[in-house]
């Protein structure tokens, strides 16, 4: 018979957190992600970089899952009435909890489990809840062979899970929140509290911890493209803490996503503000008569638009929204492509930007 390893409650032995290779790591940690919170404060219009680097999350976090799809096919999905494939429609739910998860923070400042069931709820759009029969593990997706049991009583999950928001909601202890970032997803993952989502919620809980404790001000930092590109190496550090308590390079690797995540983000923000500026000159010297700057603006919130949209920021006819989209597509700033009985304008150079990895 194999022995379970019970789940610890937080928080680990601190000399087990806070070693020299931990603490270097963290310095240039929270650098990167300290000039990500001040560029991002630079952008004229915060909606369309959350937009933007929302909507890249959604489709990196559920390729974890691997629920495959494209920048393109969201972007139609998302300014189209068409019916959408199930793995679209998954990634457009994942993008749903993003926002409802920062309304929640913004109003509340805090987590309670309703929360938590609420995102995975909008995730899953099931209503399952917290997992309440035993049974449930995780298994090599290749040989079979069982990796991991996650605690299996519900009352025990639930302690847990309790545990867990208390140091989650928890702002200005004595230890970094980088590192406690790291540590509270591990806890999360290995709790796993629901039937399915679990990896998805956590990675949801990421964001909003960042905002809790004042690191960034928008949801605009995702590890999931980091996560996808190191993937083996994020489950064989899981495990070994799951295993042997092995925290440091579990908590290393945590902190290097943040440092190549925010870094990689610096980049795509700089990348829209000079596309932005540029299609602005283009416009006003091109496309003088319908030039406004909110269109302008709409047109990077919304890289996929439409009249509708138009009509509906600048308070125009339909007529008159019409012509301006088909103006700056005359000048070469959009692109339109016919969508079922629906046109869509393009603006292609934001979607190649939001396209680099």
């Amino acid at each position: 018979m194999t022995l379970i390893k019970k789940l610890e409650k937080l928080p680990p032995k601190r000399e087990e957190i806070e070693t020299l290779h931990i603490l270097r790591q963290l310095s240039k940690s929270s650098t990167a992600l300290g000039e990500l919170k001040g560029i991002a404060k630079t952008i004229p219009n915060q909606t369309m970089l959350i937009n933007a680097v929302v909507l890249q999350e959604a489709k990196d976090s559920s390729e974890i899952e691997n629920i495959i799809t494209t920048q393109d096919e969201l972007y139609k999905a998302l300014s189209t009435s068409t019916n959408q494939p199930l793995q679209i429609k998954e990634v457009i739910n994942y993008r749903k909890a993003i926002f409802l998860g920062a309304d929640i923070i913004n109003n509340q400042g805090y987590l309670r489990q309703k929360d938590i069931a609420e995102l995975q709820k909008t995730i899953i759009e099931n209503n399952a809840g917290v997992r309440n029969m035993a049974g449930t593990v995780l298994k090599n997706d290749k040989t079979g062979e069982v990796v991991y049991t996650p605690p299996q009583e519900k009352d025990e999950i639930l302690d847990l899970l309790s545990n867990f928001l208390d140091h989650f909601n928890i702002v200005d202890t004595d230890i970094s929140p980088l590192i406690n970032l790291a540590i509270l997803h591990y806890q999360f993952e290995s709790i796993h509290p629901f039937y399915d989502g679990n990896g998805r919620t956590g990675r949801i809980l990421n964001i909003l911890y960042l905002i809790i404790n004042g690191l960034l001000d928008i949801p605009i930092l995702y590890l999931s493209s980091y996560i996808n590109d190191n993937k083996s190496e994020y489950y064989k550090l899981l495990n070994k803490v799951n295993k042997n308590n092995e925290w440091e390079n579990w908590i290393v690797y945590m902190l290097k996503a943040v440092e190549v995540t925010s870094n990689k983000t610096v980049e795509k923000i700089n990348s829209i503000k000079n596309l932005l500026e540029k299609t602005i000159l283009v416009a006003q010297e091109k496309a003088t008569k319908v030039y406004r700057k909110e269109l302008i603006e709409l047109l990077f919130e919304h890289p996929y638009s439409k009249i509708e949209y138009v009509v509906e920021r600048l308070g125009v006819e339909r007529k008159a929204a019409s012509r301006y989209l088909k103006q700056l597509e005359e000048v070469g700033i959009l692109e339109s492509q016919k969508i079922g009985r629906e046109t869509i304008y393009i603006n292609t150079e934001l979607i190649e930007i939001l396209k680099r990895n």
